[in-house]
């Protein structure tokens, strides 16, 4: 039987793996992200690169932007349905996030460590939807992910 936690990790990964999923179908690379405090979700968001011709849109980030100002970060949770990139983690800790639950670490490693390292509480749910939805991305568009990373090749 799950416990509270693992249920509502559940329920607010499914969230973020539905901001992902219409990230893909408006052509963008599919991340997603949620943010809840208390509970309740207080911002979403997904990886709108593409969309917005934004190359510091990614998931993280523009859950963030929705999400709005906040005087304290620490009792907030950040769901995102890939392992961060630099980028998103220095956006994690520069804001004292205390809390990172990850759908997937497969098909981008991202920096759990670090965020571990510096005192984020980091859970990685190995969620095979979120595997599955960015293998076949990065499938589909090689070209698309790797500018997505930063990767040249």
């Amino acid at each position: 039987m799950a416990t509270a936690n693992e249920a509502d990790d559940a329920k607010f990964m499914r969230l973020a793996l539905e901001e992902a999923r219409t990230g893909y179908k408006e052509g963008g690379v599919p991340v997603g992200a949620v943010m809840v405090e208390d509970g309740k979700v207080i911002g979403r968001g997904r990886n709108r690169r593409v969309q917005d011709g934004n190359p510091i849109s990614h998931g993280e980030t523009d859950c963030m932007k929705n999400a709005g100002r906040r005087a304290d970060y620490s009792k907030v949770t950040m769901y995102t349905t890939l392992s961060p990139c630099m980028m998103c983690t220095g956006t994690i800790l520069q804001f004292g996030i205390g809390r990172v639950v990850i759908g997937e670490d497969k098909n981008f490693s991202g920096n759990i460590d670090f965020l571990a390292s510096r005192g984020v509480e980091v859970a990685l749910l190995d969620e095979q939807d979120c595997i599955s939805l960015m293998s076949t991305f990065i499938a589909e568009r090689p070209d698309l992910w790797n500018e997505d990373i930063a990767e040249n090749e």
